[in-house]
This record gives C-alpha cells, structure tokens and sequence, in this order.
C-alpha cells in the first residue's frame, strides 16, 4: 500500500506544531462539490515522491471551503483547488490552484530551500504589510439616495445584453442583482433593469444551465452563453434564485418563471432535503454524465451524491425562500417544510448564545457574521407568513449579540468572533460588504416588527461605514443598493391585528403576503400572544382581524377584508 499524506485539521494547535518544527505550511483548500478538487487530491496527493515531499518538509493541512469559510475567505483564490503555502506561523506566502505532480513537487522543492534561506527577509516583508494594515483608517459616508442609482447604472454597465447575466466570460446568476433589479423595476419602472432582469431570466432558463428534468440550476457557465455548465448545484444559489423567478413571475406575470421555481422547488424538497429532520444537504455533485441524459436514462442511473453537511446559512434562505413560494404558488405545505427546516435550526445550530455553521452530527464553528444575518432574516420571514410574532424572540437576542460581540468601531460588522489564540491572517477580522448589507437589511426589518429604533440606527451605521468604497465592487453589491434603498425608501407595513389563527386573519395575510411589494413587512398581532408588541404599536382590538397599512411609521389606511386591502395595496 502507498504511503498517504497524514492531513491535519486547520487549527491554532495545528500552527503551533508547524512553528515549533519550523516547517512551512502546504493549505489545500477543497469543496466538496468539486470534481477537480477529488482529482486532486487522489492523483497528485497520491503520487508517492509528492507524499514523501510532503511529509519530510512540511505540515498539510486540508480545509473543506465551505465548513470553513472563514478560512477560505482568508487563504483562497475564489477558485477551486486553491493549494496555499504558509510561514510555520500562518501568513500566507502564495497561492497555486491545480498542479500535476511533477509541476507540485518542483513547487515544494522552491518553497522549502526558499523558507529557511529568505526567512528573515520574508519575515520583514510580512511585517511590513500588517503595518501598513494598521494604519490604514477605515473610510465611512453618509447615506445618500443617489447610492442606488449608482448601484443600477454598475448593473447595467456589466450587463451582457446579447446573453444576458453580467460580464463577458465565466457566467454565474447573481440572483441578488435580479432581486435589486427587480426593486427598480416596480419602484421606479426603470426599464434598463426590466431588460436585466427578463434577458438573464429568459437566456439562463432556457439554456442548459437549467436542469429542466429533475429542475434547479447549476453553479455557472464556463462560456457567456450559458451553455457550457459545470454541474454541481448548490442549494443556497438556488434557493435565492427561486426567490428571484417568484418575483419576477409577480412583477411580469410571465409562466416560464412560475415553472421554474416549480422546479427548483422540486429539487430542492426531492433531492436535497431530509424528510425526517427537515434539513437541506449542502450541494450536489456535478456528475455531467447524469446530467446531460434525459429523464428516462437518469432514472437507471445512480443520481449524483450529495454533501449532507447541514449550513446555516444555505438552510436558513431556503426556508426563506419556501415561506415565500408557498404564498405566491399558494403551496401552503411549503411553509410548514420552511418551519421544520427553522425548527432544525434553531434547535441544533443556536444554542441560545451562539448561531453555528454547520451541522453534521453536531455543530460547528460559531459567530459567522452570514449565518447570524440570514438566520435573522429567516426568523423574520417565518414570522410574517405564520403569524407568530414569537419567533422576533431569537431574532432580537441573535441581533443583540452579533452586536455586542462583532460591531467594529467605525461601524459594521466583523465577519467571525475574536479569538486570541488564532494566528495569521485568522487574528484579522474582516468586514463584508455583502454580509453587512444582509445584517443590515435584516436589522431594518427586525426595527419595524419589533419597534425597537436602535435596530434600525445599527443598519444605518453598518451601511455608512461602506458609503465611500460601495463604488468598487460594482454590480457584486446589488445586495447593499436594496438595503440602501430600505433606507430611503420607507417599506409598506401592514398589520393585522386579531386572531391569528382565524380564517379571516389567514385570508388577509395570504392577500398580504400573494403579491409583490418591493419592500413589504407583515406582522400578525394576537392580544392573547403578543400584548407588548401590540402596545408598543398603538393599535386597537377588535372583534374581527383588521390589517393596518403604513408605509414606514406613517398611517396609510385600514382593511377588513382581502378585497380592501389589495385596494389599499396597489393604489
């Protein structure tokens, strides 16, 4: 039998050894879905003169990207295999993605004479950069309306509109833009974003992207047009993507979207969710084999397998994104899945103190800045399509700690946790702009339905701190133009004060919920369930349901019936 790397876990132990050795670090960063990764590492890792490399001058450590995205964040490329070469104490040297063996063994060969020989000059280059790190101050802004007419105009600039989607090589959905654009659309009938939206939509579904036998859509295309898809699927790309063609079916009416979402819907309930706990696998294989054949042959073959790692953050935008398929494909039984999933959620990944990662089996790596912003945001939409004002309970103390633990002084949030005994780039922490703007955008949402203002002022900060760098990244932050826009934009907030339970009270809240509204928040009130909330909005009780509108905090009228209130709604 051939001698195999001893690969060790991606831990300050794990650094310590390497120091105490003084052996460089070789990182090899995976996922799990990825073909070219498992070639990796069962051809070039199995070499034996590689393995033998490895093991005489170097600790290997092999990270899984995405249980450990605070890592990849801070080691990877953005591509996978990254292979990673690292000081004894963690810095990151440089990078390579996928090397044959005899291309690796070279690589190990330069790196390990150049450690012990450049190590003083290397040393003085690293701490030269982390100096300059220090020093550099944080630049912030003030929020102007202007911001998300800029975000629109980067949209539209990188649109592809022969192919539609964004750029002109590697294609990727970018659901997030869809859903941005889609807020200009109704807002402000901006028809660039109509063009957007309708090309990217009606190009991807209808190219081999869209798995249209067993539905979802694969990760991206290798070519503009769509049609040269790697395979594996991702459950959290496809669930913001069924959020994406709900919406664009509201705002255009058009049934390809409807039967998209059907299928992703199918997909993600059949293939990727557990019946009996009602938790998502993380993604499945991109077999391109199974992929490629039609219904009729797949169903002789054996399907691609899935990684069964529970992520927070990937099940909590499905049980989003389920809330609102129920409603807007009046699939009731969609709902009750989204709240098994919630329930899993809260009952293994949140402990009441720290929201997880990953489950599998038990859980993992807390305080990820996504995980806590979607989880809010979960909570918050399980809340308007139930009625049960009870879960803003999790929402409001997940808030609370993320912001005691993890807002960075001129505003924002840091990605992970502080922990003193991390090394390297792992003592840094980070702040997204993407998972701020969903922090923030969740915050916003959780002020209105818990009436706490302070909420609110958190989001505004988070997003300030942002405002004099959001012009760099382009199209990539859609996401932080629709929180922007939550600002300036107050949202429809509508009310429904009775029984929640009542048939009247769920007749209004599926009228409520059934159309789109760009930004709309729904909140059910029960005197008998939820008397401090009920007094903190001023609104009275009476025999029968009655749903109060405003649009933000400004009283825009009442209804009594689902008729009324899509009066009140469209006007």
């Amino acid at each position: 039998m051939n001698p195999a790397i001893r690969w060790q876990h991606f831990a300050p132990a794990t650094l310590a050894a390497a120091a105490a050795a003084d052996r460089p670090v070789l990182l090899v960063l995976t996922a799990p879905w990825c073909q070219h990764c498992r070639d990796l590492l069962a051809t070039t890792f199995t070499d034996p003169q590689v393995v033998a490399a490895v093991q005489d001058g170097f600790v290997p450590v092999h990270v899984d990207a995405e249980r450990r995205p605070d890592v990849n964040q801070r080691y990877g490329t953005g591509s996978w295999p990254t292979i990673a070469w690292l000081t004894p104490d963690g810095e990151l040297l440089a990078h390579d993605t996928y090397l044959e063996a005899k291309a690796l063994l070279a690589r190990l060969a330069a790196v390990r004479n150049a450690w012990p020989q450049q190590k003083p000059k290397l040393q003085q280059s690293l701490r030269d950069l982390q100096a300059a790190d220090a020093v550099r101050s944080p630049r912030t802004g003030r929020l102007q309306k202007e911001m998300v007419l800029d975000i629109a105009s980067a949209v539209y600039e990188k649109f592809d509109a022969r192919h539609g989607g964004f750029g002109e090589g590697s294609k990727f959905p970018h659901p997030e833009a869809l859903d941005f654009a889609l807020v200009q659309v109704s807002k402000r009938g901006d028809e660039r974003m109509r063009e957007v939206v309708v090309r990217t939509l009606d190009r991807l579904l209808d190219s081999p992207l869209h798995d249209r036998v067993e539905g979802g859509v694969f990760r991206y295309s290798r070519t503009p047009d769509w049609h040269t898809p790697d395979h594996e699927k991702l459950v959290d790309q496809n669930a913001l993507l069924l959020r994406a063609c709900l919406e664009a079916y509201q705002v255009f009416g058009t049934e390809s979207y409807r039967q998209a979402a059907l299928g992703i819907v199918d997909w993600l309930c059949l293939t990727m969710r557990d019946r009996s706990t009602g938790a998502f696998a993380g993604s499945q294989d991109g077999d391109a084999d199974y992929f490629t054949s039609d219904r009729k042959t797949r169903a002789h073959r054996e399907p691609p397998s899935l990684d069964r790692t529970v992520y927070c953050h990937a099940n909590a935008i499905a049980a989003s994104s389920l809330c609102k398929a129920a409603a807007v494909l009046d699939r009731p039984e969609l709902r009750s899945m989204a709240m098994q999933t919630l329930r899993f959620l809260l009952d293994h990944l949140y402990d009441g103190q720290d929201v997880y990662h990953y489950w599998d089996g038990t859980y993992h790596l807390p305080g990820m800045l996504a995980d806590q912003a979607h989880l809010i945001r979960a909570l918050i939409d399980a809340s308007q399509h139930s009625g049960d004002a009870d879960l803003l309970l999790p929402a409001e103390a997940i808030a609370e700690r993320a912001i005691r633990r993890q807002k960075a002084p001129h505003g924002g949030f840091y990605d992970i946790l502080h922990d003193p005994h991390q090394q390297g780039p792992m003592r840094r922490r980070n702040r997204s702009i993407l998972d701020n703007a969903t922090m923030a955008e969740s915050l916003v949402r959780l002020s209105y339905l818990s009436r706490r203002t302070e909420f609110h002022d958190e989001a505004v900060a988070a997003l300030e701190s942002f405002a004099a760098d959001y012009k760099e990244y382009g199209y990539y932050v859609a996401g932080y133009g629709r929180a922007v826009d939550l600002i300036f934009y107050e949202p429809l907030f509508l009310t429904i004060v009775g029984d929640r339970d009542s048939q009247a009270a769920r007749d209004l809240r599926r009228t409520a919920l059934a159309v789109y509204v760009p930004s709309r928040i729904v909140q059910s009130l029960d005197p008998r369930f939820d008397p401090i909330l009920l007094s903190r909005s001023g609104y009275p009780v009476e025999a029968s349901p009655v749903v109060h509108l405003a649009v933000g905090r400004n009283p825009r009228g009442t209804a009594r019936t689902p008729e009324e209130l899509l009066a009140l709604i469209s006007r």
